[in-house]
């Protein structure tokens, strides 16, 4: 997965891949004639006293060192213009793949590890590229070309790198080997405290509520401590790396200092041929010491390369059709067709032969008993989820087989969690039209019983909303989520449990409100409260998955003994009241 990500993602960018691997290679040519030449001043300057022979080498030498610098500052920049951009098409990708997702895909993966794996994940694959622009060039080159050289200026140390250079690769194997089940179990347990986090700061209210901080507490420092512990097991073998290739390093260089000292002495190497060889059995080493980097990131990075490829290889379970139906003009006739709905993994339908149609200028009620499959069904109608059975139709087409943007231009959908984004009223109102005029908002507002409320904010329309709308009240929230669907001017309404925060009053005047200002709209309510869907053209009551009573008010309190029940559950209710 981690190649096929960075084929996918770095062959778009050539350029910088040649320019990296160019300059990478000019400054490891200039790293390996750098000992040579200091050989020759050792042997041809020093040893036999010409001054000029030394400043003429010296001269070409600083003139090396600065062509070696001036080439790794240019890889390094190219290297990280590639990283970077990676990272960037990288996140693009997963977040447009994330907003496609369907509910079913969003609460597979979860929240929290979808965060992470656009973040920490990509960020660790971002990295790999970075440092393999720094160092997989040159490494290799340093390698290889160190055992050349090295060879050619005295063979009878070649045994040394024999020794020495399988030596650190054993050692840096086996460290790497135990290192990936680490990286791997760090990274869900990243997920996990992101989790945790994510929770407590969405249910803050909650936790406060019932004094529950001191628990809170402990299930962070849990995770957060079950992190660290991974961390520091991976952390550990990694610092148990370095000193073992210091460790190599050293002992070589001694051993090429003692064993070229006894050939120096019998005549058979020069003391320029002897530094030359130890600086490319440094380099080798180093050579070697800096893949080590590598084989540090790749374990941890190709963990986050299959996360991340997870996401991107999950195709929506609701998609767009190869060839869409062409829409016909809208009218608003809602149809539910034998409809049936399992959840992946469920042993059961939440949803079963769901058939009634909503005509167009009516309002249809949905009502039952908690988890009877309410919300699930009128999710089917914008597909929030798709059906497993049967169909659910708009003005004749399924909905299936329509543009998805089309299909959303004639709905406006209210949640039964009220969410509101951050930034101003105003902004938040054009999520339903973004060439809506301040006219136009307040109209919405006027018809969502909020226009008293807003008007009272000294900012009025630029009042601002935190993220989830946290600093306004729940029905005020409410209300805003109407307004912002009323903007839309869709031709079917749907309206999830949205008025369960009004009080009796504002509900009443809202649904006259919209009875008077949306007479043509087709307007399927779910709601609990009787009184709020006692006037509606028809009523559907749910019990189970299953359709057990459909028609008006009056009709099914005399008829149908699932809704009396409910009808006079409340009643007792109020009248204990």
């Amino acid at each position: 997965m981690l190649g096929r990500l960075l084929v996918r993602y770095l062959s778009p960018a050539w350029p910088l891949i040649i320019g990296v691997v160019v300059f990478q290679l000019a400054q490891s040519i200039a790293s390996l004639w750098l000992p040579t030449l200091q050989a020759n001043i050792i042997d041809d300057g020093v040893i036999k006293g010409d001054v000029d022979y030394i400043w003429r080498t010296g001269a070409v030498m600083l003139a090396v060192s600065f062509v070696q610098i001036a080439c790794a500052i240019v890889a390094v920049y190219f290297g990280s213009r590639l990283a970077m951009g990676m990272g960037r098409d990288l996140r693009g990708d997963i977040f447009h793949r994330v907003v496609g997702f369907s509910q079913r895909e969003v609460g597979r993966f979860g929240a929290p590890s979808l965060i992470t794996r656009n973040t920490n994940d990509v960020q660790q694959v971002q990295m790999l590229v970075q440092m393999s622009a720094t160092l997989m060039i040159s490494a290799p080159i340093l390698a290889i070309g160190g055992v050349i050289f090295a060879l050619r200026e005295d063979p009878g140390l070649s045994w040394l790198m024999a020794v020495s250079v399988p030596l650190l690769l054993i050692i840096v194997s086996l460290i790497v080997v135990r290192m990936v089940p680490a990286f791997r179990s760090m990274q869900k347990k990243i997920d996990r405290v992101n989790q945790i986090m994510r929770e407590q700061l969405t249910g803050i209210r909650v936790v406060r509520a019932f004094v529950r901080e001191d628990h809170e507490k402990v299930r962070f420092a849990t995770a957060s401590g079950d992190v660290r512990d991974t961390a520091l097991r991976a952390g550990n073998l990694m610092a148990l790396m370095f000193p073992a290739v210091m460790l190599v390093l050293n002992v070589s260089s001694v051993a090429v200092i003692w064993f070229g000292a006894f050939q120096i002495q019998d005549g058979e190497t020069q003391v320029g041929t002897l530094f030359a060889f130890l600086s490319y059995m440094m380099q080798i080493l180093m050579g070697v010491m800096m893949a080590t980097f590598m084989f540090v990131m790749i374990p941890r990075a190709a963990v986050c390369a299959t996360r991340i490829g997870e996401v991107l290889d999950t195709e929506p379970s609701v998609a767009a059709p190869a060839v869409a139906e062409e829409a016909p003009a809208p009218v608003g006739r809602v149809v539910f067709d034998h409809v049936e709905f399992t959840y992946p993994g469920a042993d059961a339908p939440v949803l079963h032969d769901v058939s009634f149609a909503v005509e167009p200028g009516t309002t249809t009620a949905i009502i039952g008993s908690t988890g009877a499959g309410k919300t699930t069904l009128v999710g089917l109608v914008p597909r929030l989820f798709d059906v497993t059975g049967g169909s659910v139709t708009i003005d004749g087409v399924d909905v299936r087989e329509y543009d998805p943007d089309e299909l959303w231009e004639r709905i406006g959908l209210v949640p039964q969690r009220a969410f509101l984004f951050s930034g101003s009223i105003a902004s938040n109102l054009r999520y339903g039209d973004g060439a809506a005029s301040d006219d136009d908002l307040w109209r919405a507002l006027e018809l969502a019983q909020a226009r008293d409320f807003v008007e009272a904010m000294p900012e009025g329309l630029e009042a601002q909303i935190a993220q989830g709308g946290t600093n306004v009240s729940g029905g005020q929230r409410q209300r805003l989520a109407i307004a912002r669907a009323l903007v839309k001017r869709p031709e079917v309404y749907i309206f999830d449990d949205s008025f369960s925060a009004l009080d009796l009053a504002t509900d009443a005047a809202l649904r006259r409100a919209l009875d008077t200002h949306l007479p043509d709209a087709t307007r399927i309510v779910v709601a609990q409260r009787v009184s709020t869907i006692q006037h509606a053209d028809q009523i559907v009551v749910l019990d189970h998955g299953r359709v057990v009573g459909l028609g008006t008010h009056d009709e099914l309190t005399q008829t149908n003994d699932t809704y009396r029940e409910i009808v006079e559950s409340q009643l007792s209710v109020e009248e204990a009241a």
